[in-house]
């Protein structure tokens, strides 16, 4: 039989906490500026790394690091496009990273400032994905931007530069060429709506992203001792895109290490975790991983870099 008289204890004031009163959030209060509001969040959990992303962006952008961001196509369906053209807007971001969907939903809100079909309805009789602006549009300028030797991004970017759309202020990739930030796209066959057309090529399609793809590693280069990647709801394409951009650039001499990522998803996801979040700080960095929903998060942090810089 145990004797519970023969339990050892300790002063609990001899024993670390991690947790304490300087931590605490700030009571709420009203008529808080957002700074004061971004200063009254407690210095714990979630929060705590939500600050540690922000100055490692600002202390990137201040020591002119790259600041990568890559982006699922739910994002822009999100109403974020403001959000993040006013970071293009002041070189915070150096290189944008997009899928497929991320292009038709970007040129849609330049065309006709909205987007998103219903996709179960349109299904039921073969209709979805089949609008001919849409095909017609990004096969063509990725066909001819291609031909004349630009990666995918550009292609349509550039196309869309040129074209009188009425609301291409909205667009992101006006605003990346309208700011001479790289933009990356990078497409799976098959994947989007604009594949199931006659005017796609897929040949130059992919040779388009091949060529962005290499942009990509040319800018993970400038990761290096102080550089940050963002990725905000891609699952799978845009992670594995990044880790194999990351290996090509160190099998090539470039010493990539001691940077930061981030990882923002509604939940949590393997892949992001494995090569956004762990393996490419492995050998020197920190990364992070934050849940929450993308129309909340992302402007944010937006703001929270914003007030920093």
């Amino acid at each position: 039989m145990i004797n519970i008289n023969e339990v050892r204890t300790y002063r609990l004031n001899s024993r670390q906490s991690k947790v304490k009163k300087a931590d605490f959030a700030k009571p709420p209060a009203r008529g808080r500026s957002f700074a004061q509001f971004y200063g009254s969040l407690p210095d714990i959990l979630k929060a705590r790394d939500l600050r540690a992303v922000t100055e490692a962006i600002t202390r990137a952008h201040k020591n002119k690091k790259a600041v990568i961001f890559m982006a699922g196509a739910h994002v822009i369906k999100c109403g974020l496009n403001p959000v993040l053209i006013e970071l293009m807007k002041k070189k915070i971001i150096t290189c944008l990273c997009l899928n497929g969907a991320g292009i038709i939903h970007d040129f849609e809100i330049a065309l006709q400032a909205k987007t998103s079909e219903d996709v179960g309805e349109n299904l039921k009789d073969g209709k979805f994905g089949m609008c001919r602006e849409t095909a017609d549009f990004i096969n063509n300028a990725a066909k001819d931007g291609v031909s004349e030797g630009l990666g995918l991004g550009n292609s349509v970017a550039r196309r869309i530069n040129e074209e009188k759309l009425r609301y291409k202020d909205l667009s992101l990739l006006y605003n990346a060429y309208k700011y001479k930030v790289p933009v990356c796209v990078f497409v799976a066959v098959g994947t989007d709506i604009i594949h199931q057309h006659p005017s796609f090529d897929a040949g130059l399609t992919a040779e388009g992203s091949l060529r962005d793809f290499y942009t990509l590693v040319e800018n993970v280069c400038r990761l290096n001792k102080g550089g940050v990647t963002l990725n905000f709801g891609s699952a799978v394409m845009l992670p594995e895109v990044f880790l194999k951009a990351l290996n090509l650039a160190r099998n090539l001499g470039s010493q990539v290490k001691d940077f930061t990522t981030a990882n923002f998803d509604m939940v949590y996801h393997y892949r992001p975790a494995q090569n956004v979040v762990s393996r490419p700080v492995a050998s020197g960095g920190k990364g992070y991983y934050i849940i929450g929903h993308h129309e909340l998060m992302l402007p944010f942090l937006a703001q929270a870099i914003i007030e920093k810089i």
